[in-house]
């Protein structure tokens, strides 16, 4: 059998899963015998070769998960947001989650690597090695006078979304919600622009796959670096607040940018639903009119694994090559499908963070 291609995966929520394992994480990370989508040796079995990891910061009070599967797999529906959580109550969740990161390097027997550069993921997937890049899926950690985002820059940090779709001190975050616009809400904060600059000096790259479509175009008139959604679909397709608008696409190609595909079925099926009972055809729709409209330098995969319900055939680490195999029947070349997987990536990266 052939060697399964490369993927470089723009999202991911494996840490949180980690973290929620408690004593059992190495079971999970090590073992491969958590129920969820990664694991270290499904990823070095099935081509995942690197990707980010997202750091969240859970709510305090978390809602019913049972009725939001409910909710999400009856459209419509329109699910409330929790509260902004204080960087005084996010700090100490933050540091406690980069420990578990650190932890997933140190007993991986050298098969996971935390990387800073571009020319250290490559030299990690050369190897074999699996590659991460620290990410942080809302920036409630980074207080309003910014001291932290030069802290956590310092320990890793290379990605950050401004927000996860509740509100933080720098901007709002889409609903869940569909059908709807992105357009559901004012756009960045004074402090979110400071934040912006900030990160742009310091060559972080700015996920914009929460952001409601104002703060989208605030960041798009104030970035100096290509947009980067790293883990949302085609509104065209499916209708969710949180895909993106035609428009929204030509301009991460204009800037040179990147756009990942998500393989959560609520933003892949045309219908909205949360079931993972679905073929892979609404997948190549998303695909075709990602590549059509951000165009074939700018798409990537940012597969949400470990966060969201993915299509039953595809599953988690093991359904790579089944996504390769689609896009393979969909007509696209080799070269083509090599870059989505993970050339696209690496040069997105190269373009923002520089070497």
């Amino acid at each position: 059998m052939p060697a399964p291609v490369p993927v470089f995966d723009g999202h991911n929520d494996l840490v949180l899963k980690l973290a929620a394992a408690g004593p059992d994480r190495d079971k999970v990370w090590l073992q491969g015998k958590g129920a969820g989508h990664l694991d270290l040796p499904r990823m070095q079995e099935h081509g995942f070769a690197g990707g980010v990891f997202a750091v969240y910061i859970p709510s305090p009070t978390t809602a019913d998960a049972e009725a939001y599967r409910a909710l999400m797999d009856n459209p419509p529906y329109d699910l409330p947001l929790p509260d902004l959580i204080d960087h005084t109550a996010a700090q100490p969740v933050a540091v406690e989650m980069l420990g578990h990161l650190l932890w997933m390097e140190r007993v991986s027997d050298g098969r996971f690597r935390w990387c800073r550069t571009v020319a250290g993921i490559r030299e990690a997937m050369a190897a074999g090695i699996v590659a991460g890049v620290i990410h942080f899926e809302g920036a409630e950690p980074i207080g309003p006078n910014l001291d932290a985002l030069h802290l956590f820059h310092a320990m890793g940090l290379r990605s950050l979304g401004p927000v996860w779709s509740r509100p933080t001190i720098f901007g709002h975050g889409v609903p869940f919600r569909f059908p709807a616009s992105p357009d559901t809400g004012p756009g960045l904060t004074d402090l979110g622009k400071d934040l912006v600059r900030e990160c742009n000096a310091l060559r972080i790259m700015l996920d914009l796959s929460h952001l409601n479509e104002a703060g989208f175009w605030d960041v798009a008139r104030l970035s100096d670096a290509p947009l980067v959604a790293t883990h949302s679909n085609a509104h065209a397709v499916t209708p969710s607040s949180r895909n993106l608008t035609d428009r929204q696409l030509q301009a991460i190609r204009d800037t040179g940018g990147m756009v990942g595909l998500n393989f959560a079925t609520v933003f892949l099926r045309e219908d909205g639903r949360q079931s993972p009972e679905m073929t892979l055809d609404p997948v190549k729709r998303h695909v075709e009119h990602l590549l059509r409209l951000a165009g074939e330098d700018h798409v990537g995969l940012g597969s949400d694994y470990d966060g969201a319900t993915t299509p039953k055939d595809i599953g988690g680490a093991e359904g790579l090559p089944v996504l390769i195999a689609a896009m393979r029947d969909m007509g696209l070349g080799e070269p083509l499908i090599a870059r989505i997987a993970h050339g696209n990536w690496l040069r997105l990266l190269e373009r923002v963070w520089g070497g």
